[in-house]
């Protein structure tokens, strides 16, 4: 049996130890850590959403800026990687988060783009589900954060200071 067929427990708990593992791996060698996300809309104004191996829910794609990288690099890169997604024009920032959740120096900095698709991603160890989504068809474990963030970029909702 394949990761992509594993069932959700035996993919929970390689899952949860993973993330410790690398979240443990950059407190050791960052003082902070900052990632970016992306509210990314396609030409029909549907958003783009990946459901990861590693956490529950539906989620917007993004990742961690790496050393000797600035947050559009690490956005155009991780939008390539989570959903072979091609920025249109220019990145819109929105707002720079504290993520307390994840730790206690971890910020993210929220952007809104317009994207193009190059072609479908397929599942794999990392993303085992991805797609666009009308904004009245979220599908079913989106989470809370990907609709505060909606809410937000709406403007029914003022931005938080934390993710």
């Amino acid at each position: 049996m394949n990761d992509s067929t594993a069932p959700d427990e035996a993919r929970g708990w390689r899952a949860k130890l993973f993330g410790r593992m690398l979240h443990s791996y950059f407190v050791l060698t960052r003082s902070m850590t900052m990632g970016v996300r992306a509210a990314c809309f396609d030409s029909q104004g549907r958003i783009f959403l990946v459901r990861h191996s590693y956490v529950a829910g539906w989620h917007m794609p993004g990742g961690g800026v790496e050393r000797h990288e600035t947050v559009e690099q690490a956005l155009a890169k991780e939008l390539r990687e989570e959903g072979n997604l091609v920025i249109s024009g220019r990145p819109q920032i929105f707002h720079v988060y504290f993520n307390n959740r994840t730790s206690k120096r971890d910020h993210v900095v929220f952007y809104r783009v317009e994207v193009e698709q190059t072609v479908p991603r397929k599942p794999d160890l990392e993303i085992v589900e991805s797609g666009f989504f009308p904004l009245d068809a979220l599908p079913p474990g989106t989470t809370r954060a990907t609709y505060r963030r909606l809410k937000e970029l709406e403007g029914d909702a003022p931005p938080s200071n934390y993710w």
